[in-house]
């Protein structure tokens, strides 16, 4: 299973938080972005950036903690 952190639609930030969860020996995962590509990337279809869900409540730590988190 996996566990889905946020939905955005800055591939900048999404490409920032994918490097803060790698190196922090986490494996994110990016949902959607064929959609995001086939529509240009103007942003009508966000990107979701998931994990593991064993590796979930880590990863909420570490972007609250680099105050990337909002609760949903």
């Amino acid at each position: 299973m996996i566990h889905v952190l946020l939905s955005e639609g800055d591939p900048v930030r999404l490409g920032f938080l994918q490097a803060l969860l790698r190196d922090a020996g986490l494996r994110p995962l990016l949902l959607d972005s064929h959609i995001s590509a086939v529509e240009g990337r103007i942003g009508a279809f966000p990107q979701r950036l998931a994990v593991p869900e064993e590796e979930a409540r880590a990863a909420e730590a570490l972007l609250r903690e680099a105050g990337e988190w909002t609760e949903r």
